[in-house]
């Protein structure tokens, strides 16, 4: 016996007795045992460790007892239930016989008085759980058991308790989905919540479909394959397959595979009846026998948006729609799903060069970010092992290869997983590889783009920054075919001056390309393709020559980017698959909201919008806000007042704002072109000055009561400095490696509190003496950042994921307290991780958060196949 089958024996011994496995299934294994206290055989389901642990052994226990009030002559009872080593088991009659799967593997079809009895003692079952307020949600041959040749409908509601147990939201963790694909309704498919019996119509339509013709109404090779004839097709009429068919039969089927809902029966025992041919006459779905419907037509207002099927294993939410092309055209099919259940920070993906493999880095829930990765016709998501903490992702042209980007250092591990190879250091967040993988191409800081060899030798210096241009970065580079030219975005501010080059790799000559552009990308259909507006446009392109060869014209609307990083989240492979994220999707509306330290929150005022960073004045009167779209500008909230009033108005941006002591000024971050340090008064009482100017992007952390400014500068490393607000020198705060941010005095001036982020560890948060003297002393213990005094200084709030800590202080020795949780919330746990994303209130008592109003989930990833021919026809002049 197996290790697994040794505990389970041990602990249920007093109950049962284990015999040996009889089969394994997506969410559990079973098990023949004998029920000692009433000597009879049955089949303990123990359900997936992992799954178990994604969704918690006793929720799923608390909801399955629904499932044992049902008792029907054609419903596998639930015998027993119970939780053993971490998991959840469930025990049913073991049942001598086969499914009705065995059946039809061995006859392929059935008779059609047998379909039609089994389709009918099924949604007699169907009927009455439905009655009862229970939808099975898995109809299909393999949980249909033949006793006696009567139909037994098994695992009844399971996949429902995994859902309602909280399942249903974190199945891209196990790799396992809801359902089934050839049966799966295209609500369910597309992660609806509400799921209602015509769900499960739809399912015993396709069974029976299967069982009438033998096979089920869309096949394919792959789960792609299906999709892609779920969306273009309708199910082909069963009366020109099997021409014994009664017409009151097909019909029944087809109108139980409606894709709208509304459009099938209300209940299973309206499809029983019609299969009888005593259908409601007040229906009216009668089709013409032998007609075939013709393929993307519709016999109802056609539902677009079905799901990948099984393909993002159980995440929510998919979107997906068949495009008819011309006569002999591949069709475009077009689909959606998503990864993870946390959100991006960054409108970016990765897609394989050959089109079948798409990676994204996402935010957890708690913060952390993790790279995943799915096959596009796969039924598993799955977590790259080595990549954790990844920026920007990108894979090497021959697929073997994942790059990614992380603390100043860009890295590959295999695609698969595995050990990180550091490829280069001193990096500025994007990369690019080579043709034939042996080289990476990235972004140095202010030394613009390099070149790193796989083999050997030192980095090599491919462009500098055009001064005159005020340039500030080279980014997002691609190497194009031939290995001998590499194209990149020569980022400058604003984003609208910025454009798409190439430079040669032998020569160094750089070639303009597209002025006013960002985020260029090559197409194997010859053609660039670049970001602007909110848009993608394409221009014919020579990759030889290097030369543009026509006029540019849209191609794709409604694509997310972010100007201020020159990114675009849209990727197209050599095979005309085309991935991209939508803006419409991506930017969440939010609202400002007080918490006290329970967690308890209320609306500051009702304005949904994309606010960011909120700042409470020192006298308590005002907040000043970012608001991130169109563009970052400040805003101001007077409190007593309800009312609010934009204060920048820029032509870049605006935004990480701190008050001044007197409460009436305020220093932000304008983009000038780099991130300079801005005083404006709220009154208009002084002219706008520069406070702080340099090369570097900067951000104002924290004004002391004697006019001490700490402000950070973003370089390979963050860096904290202080300076005297009325002038002088700035002097570094810690010399010491490692990425300081979110530095903030205390209020007497003495000590500074600050999260520190070394390599591949987790954010502390410490706090030091200004002056230099004694060490730094560690707040957090197990992971912190964005830390804020209170109480005079003799306490310091911090984030750690979706949790809010406190840490009692003692400003005169520094002498600190063990972390106590204040409350836990995941509008916590989504706030920007680089500027401040929250306030407090001197006191401590109440934060100011940003809550989203709709919370999505990851934004979905569009897909569209074969849309290489879209674009050479949109592009055509």
């Amino acid at each position: 016996m197996t290790d697994t089958i040794e505990r389970l024996t041990a602990a249920l011994s007093d109950r049962y007795r284990i015999e040996r496995e009889l089969g394994a299934g997506g969410m559990a294994t079973v098990y023949l045992a004998e029920d000692l206290k009433h000597e009879r055989k049955v089949a303990i389901k123990v359900l997936r460790p992992e799954l178990a642990a994604v969704i918690g052994a006793e929720r799923f226990l608390r909801e399955i007892k629904t499932i044992a009030t049902l008792q029907h002559p054609h419903i596998l009872g639930l015998i027993d239930s119970g939780e053993v080593n971490g998991t959840a088991y469930y025990v049913m009659p073991y049942v001598e016989g086969e499914s009705l799967r065995d059946r039809l593997n061995r006859e392929k079809q059935l008779p059609i008085s047998d379909a039609l009895r089994l389709a009918t003692e099924v949604a007699g079952a169907l009927d009455y759980a439905h009655r009862h307020g229970v939808i099975h949600r898995d109809i299909k041959p393999e949980n249909i058991l033949l006793h006696d040749g009567s139909a037994l409908v098994a695992d009844f509601g399971i996949a429902l308790a995994v859902s309602s147990a909280g399942g249903g939201s974190r199945m891209t963790e196990t790799g396992m989905s809801l359902g089934t694909p050839h049966y799966m309704s295209p609500e369910q498919a597309m992660g609806e919540r509400e799921i209602t019996a015509r769900s499960d119509v739809y399912a015993l339509g396709a069974m029976t479909y299967e069982m009438l013709i033998g096979d089920p109404p869309f096949t394919g090779s792959t789960a792609q394959a299906i999709v892609a004839k779920v969306m273009t097709s309708e199910p082909a009429p069963l009366i020109a397959q099997r021409k014994n068919i009664p017409p009151e039969v097909e019909d029944a089927v087809l109108t139980a595979l409606e894709k709208l809902p509304a459009d099938r029966f209300e209940t299973a025992a309206e499809f029983a009846a019609a299969l009888g041919g005593h259908q409601d006459p007040t229906r009216t779905t009668t089709r013409l026998r032998g007609a075939a419907t013709a393929p993307g037509a519709s016999r109802t207002t056609r539902w677009v948006a079905a799901a990948l099927l099984a393909v993002a294993a159980g995440a929510a939410g998919y979107a997906l729609r068949g495009t008819n092309r011309a006569a002999g055209d591949d069709k475009q099919v077009e689909f959606a799903f998503r990864l993870g259940d946390g959100g991006q920070t960054r409108p970016f993906m990765a897609l394989s060069y050959d089109g079948r493999r798409i990676a994204q880095a996402i935010d957890d829930s708690a913060g952390s970010t993790r790279v995943l990765v799915r096959d596009i016709g796969s039924t598993v998501v799955r977590q790259i092992a080595g990549a954790d903490g990844a920026d920007y992702v990108d894979y090497s042209h021959d697929g073997l290869w994942l790059g990614f980007s992380k603390d100043g250092k860009i890295y590959k591990v295999p695609s698969e997983g595995g050990p990180a190879t550091v490829l280069a250091d001193s990096a500025f967040g994007s990369l690019g590889w080579a043709i034939d993988g042996g080289s990476v191409f990235y972004s140095k800081t202010s030394k613009g783009l390099w070149q790193a060899s796989a083999s050997s030798g030192p980095d090599k210096a491919l462009t500098t920054l055009d001064s005159a241009r005020r340039e500030f970065a080279h980014w997002y580079p691609q190497a194009l075919p031939g290995g001998k030219a590499v194209i990149f975005t020569a980022y400058s501010t604003p984003a609208s001056r910025s454009r798409i080059e190439a430079v040669d790799l032998a020569t160094g000559k750089r070639s303009v390309l597209v002025e006013g552009a960002i985020y260029g990308r090559y197409s194997a259909t010859g053609h660039l393709l670049y970001a602007r507006d909110g848009a993608v446009f394409a221009v014919p392109f020579d990759a030889a020559t290097l030369k543009v060869t026509g006029i540019a014209k849209p191609v794709l609307d409604d694509v997310a980017s972010l100007p201020s990083d020159g990114m675009a989240g849209f990727a197209v492979a050599d095979n005309g698959t085309l991935a991209y994220l939508k803006s419409s999707e991506w930017r969440v509306s939010s609202q400002v909201v007080w918490a006290d330290r329970t967690g308890k929150t209320t609306t500051v005022f009702p304005d949904d919008g994309s606010w960011a960073e909120p700042r409470l004045s020192p006298d308590g009167r005002w907040i000043a806000l970012t608001r991130s779209q169109p563009k970052r500008e400040l805003f101001l909230f007077d409190i007593g007042r309800s009312s609010l009033n934009q204060l920048t108005h820029t032509q870049s941006a605006a935004f990480s704002a701190l008050w001044l002591s007197d409460s009436r000024s305020l220093l932000y971050s304008f983009e000038d072109p780099v991130y300079e340090l801005h005083r404006i008064s709220i009154d208009a009482s002084a002219a706008e000055t520069t406070l702080v100017s340099s090369r570097y992007d900067k951000r104002a952390l924290s004004v002391s009561a004697n006019d001490m400014l700490v402000y950070s500068e973003v370089m390979d490393r963050d860096r904290v400095y202080l300076r005297p607000l009325a002038g002088g020198t700035s002097v570094i705060a810690d010399a010491r490696p490692g990425a300081q941010r979110s530095a903030i005095l205390s209020p007497d001036g003495r000590w500074l509190a600050y999260e520190e982020v070394n390599q591949n560890e987790r954010p502390q948060v410490y706090a030091r003496a200004v002056d230099g003297s004694g060490g730094r002393i560690q707040i957090s213990l197990d992971g912190g950042n964005q830390p804020r005094w209170t109480r005079d200084g003799r306490e310091i709030v911090y984030r750690k994921g979706p949790s809010m800590m406190a840490s009692s202080f003692q400003p005169a020795t520094g002498e600190v307290g063990p972390p106590s949780l204040l409350f836990q919330s995941n509008d916590v746990g989504r706030l920007d991780n680089r500027g401040l994303g929250y306030d407090v209130t001197p006191d401590g008592s109440r934060f100011l958060l940003v809550a989203p109003v709709n919370r999505p989930a990851v934004q979905p990833l569009h897909v569209i196949l074969n849309w290489g021919q879209t674009l050479t026809r949109k592009a055509a002049p």
